[in-house]
């Protein structure tokens, strides 16, 4: 068990560039990634074959100038993560504190 994150730059200059980097991050939502950050999302792999699976989506995903880092944790690791966030620091949308989803799907 482990973690997929993605870390990503996109450009945003013009409206083309927005749209595209907005379907980017809805298209990491609709395969089950959640938002840590406004630039990196991660989601929970139970196995290296739904690793690789999650690898090529991504890899197929990608805006042409953007620029995304992937990385495998396993789940000790993250867990062993801290998170300091400030006092007025507004978390919006982002998962405060990640957690693997009371299901996790075994079979995609």
């Amino acid at each position: 068990m482990g973690w997929l994150m993605a870390m990503f730059d996109l450009p945003v200059m013009t409206d083309k560039e927005r749209k595209m980097a907005t379907r980017f991050r809805n298209d990491l939502i609709d395969h089950g990634f959640l938002m840590i950050q406004f630039s990196v999302y991660a989601r929970p792999c139970v196995n290296f074959e739904q690793l690789n699976k999650h690898l090529g989506i991504i890899e197929k995903m990608v805006p042409e100038a953007g620029n995304v880092r992937l990385i495998y944790i396993t789940d000790e690791q993250w867990a062993k993560s801290v998170t300091v966030i400030g006092p007025n620091y507004d978390q919006g949308k982002r998962a405060n504190n990640a957690k693997i989803p009371n299901q996790v799907e075994f079979w995609e």
